[in-house]
């Protein structure tokens, strides 16, 4: 059987759920003869320490270069953005697979340096942007790239979190679009395998003042056109109090598709006679989610064994940032901005 060790960086909030996937994915990994174990490091050693109980992982001390002297085969980053690029190339030096939670980097310039380290040193680094393995988005793209949707003249994406996250996380966030929108851009590009090229921003605020104090807004509309001139929507809300919303409806010259429309959908049609959909709706991403975060570190277990290419690979990440910047100058100056497209990984 191989053994394949996994290092985890960080056990806050996202490293918990990373930990216990992971956990997860050893029955999985051992029917197709691969022993799957977790070590992990936390700057809080005793959480650490009982999260690694926990799930079954051994708690190292001494942070990454802790883990990496205690033997691992690749390393999974979910601590703060500020950490990510030392974290990066880290990895990288050691010549073991990355995962990093997105972003790549606290800016687009601060990007850029990362992307050229991986690229001179030949490393192998994937970033977090769990959408891509949805079910739904999935089959989305699937029917997109074998013509049953023809060709895309509209696109309507939509996130909407039941409840803001707290005003000293919103205030180092930078912005609605940077830390929630982000993820529909970087899906806009990998369905239609298309550049945004130009973006228009609208915002407004009616919930918390302190939002707006600390210079952020709870709700937000981008208008996105693409290289070829089809046009979409990207619409956010920390405020959807029907529960955590998040969809994406794309029509085409023969058929259109939704994804997130199941029965855990937070909104209710008022047309006479009709139910759908009626189950309980999802009140967190995580809970969105949940399949898709295993389907990603599963990638990322797949990728460490050669069995797969890279399914996020940074310069994506970043190209979805660069749209999400040009989305938060556009909400403050209140003109279009064009997005300096990169090449395409």
């Amino acid at each position: 059987m191989n053994q394949v060790t996994l290092g985890l960086v960080g056990v806050g909030r996202i490293g918990v759920m990373h930990a216990r996937n992971i956990a997860a994915l050893r029955e999985l990994f051992a029917a197709r003869g691969v022993d799957l174990r977790l070590k992990l490091t936390d700057v809080a050693e005793q959480h650490a320490g009982n999260v690694a109980a926990e799930v079954g992982a051994d708690f190292v001390s001494g942070g990454a270069a802790g883990l990496i002297a205690s033997g691992v085969d690749a390393l999974v980053v979910a601590t703060g953005t500020p950490t990510h690029p030392e974290l990066i190339r880290v990895g990288v030096d050691t010549g073991i697979p990355v995962f990093c939670e997105k972003p790549v980097a606290g800016s687009i310039a601060d990007s850029l340096p990362v992307l050229d380290y991986i690229a001179e040193r030949g490393g192998v680094v994937q970033i977090g942007h769990q959408r891509r393995f949805d079910e739904g988005y999935l089959e989305a793209k699937r029917r997109f790239d074998a013509g049953e949707i023809g060709w895309i003249h509209s696109l309507r994406a939509m996130t909407g979190d039941m409840f803001p996250p707290s005003v000293d996380f919103i205030a180092t966030s930078g912005g609605l679009f940077r830390d929630c929108s982000v993820h529909d851009f970087d899906i806009l590009r990998w369905l239609t395998g298309r550049e945004i090229v130009e973006v228009y921003a609208k915002g407004s605020n009616n919930g918390d003042p302190a939002i707006g104090a600390v210079g952020d807004v709870d709700t937000a509309l981008a208008v996105v056109t693409f290289d070829d001139g089809t046009v979409g929507t990207v619409s956010a809300t920390r405020y959807n109090g029907a529960g955590h919303d998040v969809r994406l409806e794309v029509q085409g010259s023969k058929s259109s598709v939704m994804v997130g429309l199941d029965d855990k959908a937070a909104l209710r049609s008022t047309e006479p006679g009709v139910t759908f959909p009626a189950g309980e709706t999802h009140k967190t991403f995580a809970e969105r989610f949940d399949a898709a975060y295993r389907a990603e570190l599963a990638a990322f277990i797949e990728l460490v064994l050669g069995e797969r290419d890279n399914p996020c690979p940074p310069a994506d990440a970043v190209a979805a940032s660069r749209v999400a910047d040009a989305a938060q100058e556009s909400l403050e100056t209140g003109r279009p901005v064009r997005v300096e497209v990169p090449a395409r990984a």
